[in-house]
């Protein structure tokens, strides 16, 4: 028999219609709960009851003595204070959350050059914090396995698997959201159908590619081809090159892309497709699984996810300030209660873009 996950902060904040910050300042209790209305703090407590919260006070006494910082690190090469960078809102939605819940927030940066580890010199760096957000695409496994053997408390934003553990994670339902892209090209009567994915074959591309035959399956569609995507531009053009004589042979009509960081693939998938003659969506209907790299213009906004073209592409967008904030959340939930991993699944947004169309 399954059994029943414990309810986080982040359900009673659901249920009371509230943020996760006033539910950690209530259920913290202390001085810090004066600082919420009475009317507030009797809803979070109701809501607390209904769902059968409990403290693990036991746990938060072991864990005492903290140094009230939580650290953020990325396994990504450079750190994303750029707003234009992909992880921007994410450390947004870090920082804006650790203030509200009272603690300070420590930046990890590289330690020389060369790939980004977590332990240099078998220490791990991150002990100086009572906890810690990681993000990034390119993690190094090994340091996973180490945090876990020594028990210290991180939660991951996006999912990742690690083999004989469970990690803790805030992901988007990448699952779902490509399932329902899927079946917005059907129900437009799209039914020759591609899928261009990376080729690293990391979580969130399993994910998306999972959704993709869901969503195939719902239709009433048998499998449908899926494209691995090099790393090189100069490739990554020649085989786009190729696809498209394929796909028009075989009566491709729709084409789902999942985005790289550095918007290679959609990039070049709109020259390849100008030079053979193909309008977007007239002849092609294009969805993007995520967010386009932003625009690199100067003074260009953060969340600005048009191209250099312009074109303003049917997609779905990760909520990632809210995701950065509900990773807080979480670790700090794991701080108080020492009861195994806790994992949450985000919704992704649906963005109404002009690339997507009828098949001729």
């Amino acid at each position: 028999m399954t059994q029943r996950r414990r309810p986080t902060q982040v359900d009673i904040a659901r249920a009371a219609g509230v943020s996760q910050a006033t539910v950690s300042l209530v259920v913290s209790g202390g001085q810090a709960s004066s600082q919420v209305a009475e009317q507030t703090r009797r809803a979070v407590l109701d809501a607390a009851a209904a769902l059968g919260y409990t403290v693990n006070t036991a746990a938060r006494s072991l864990k005492g003595g903290r140094n009230r910082m939580l650290g953020l690190y990325t396994f990504e090469p450079v750190f994303p204070v750029d707003q234009r960078d992909f992880y921007f809102p994410f450390l947004l939605g870090v920082e804006e959350a650790t203030a509200e819940f009272g603690y300070d927030l420590l930046l990890f940066s590289s330690v020389g050059t060369g790939e980004r580890r977590i332990y240099s010199g078998g220490i791990n760096r991150l002990k100086v914090a009572d906890g810690c957000v990681l993000l990034g695409r390119h993690i190094d496994r090994a340091d996973l396995a180490d945090l876990v053997r020594e028990d210290f408390p991180f939660v991951f934003v996006g999912r990742r698997e690690l083999p004989g553990a469970e990690l803790s994670y805030v992901a988007p339902d990448y699952v779902g959201a490509t399932r329902d892209m899927v079946r917005r090209l059907t129900d437009a009567g799209h039914r020759r159908l591609a899928y261009l994915r990376p080729a690293d074959h990391q979580e969130p591309t399993r994910d998306r590619e999972a959704g993709f035959r869901a969503g195939l399956a719902d239709a009433g569609l048998t499998d449908q081809p899926v494209h691995e995507m090099p790393d090189d531009a100069a490739t990554t053009a020649a085989l786009l090159t190729d696809l498209l004589q394929r796909w028009r042979a075989d009566g491709v009509t729709a084409l789902l892309v999942e985005p790289s960081e550095d918007d290679q693939t959609v990039a070049a998938l709109e020259r390849v497709a100008a030079a053979a003659g193909l309008r977007i969506p007239e002849d092609l209907s294009v969805a993007l699984l995520g967010d386009p790299a932003p625009s690199s213009t100067p003074g260009s906004a953060p969340n600005n996810t048009a191209t250099s073209s312009g074109r303003d592409w049917t997609r779905f967008t990760l909520p990632r300030e809210d995701m950065g904030r509900a990773a807080v959340g979480l670790l700090l939930e794991i701080l108080d209660a020492d009861d195994g991993p806790r994992q949450l699944s985000v919704a992704c947004t649906p963005v109404d873009g002009d690339s997507v169309g009828s098949p001729r």
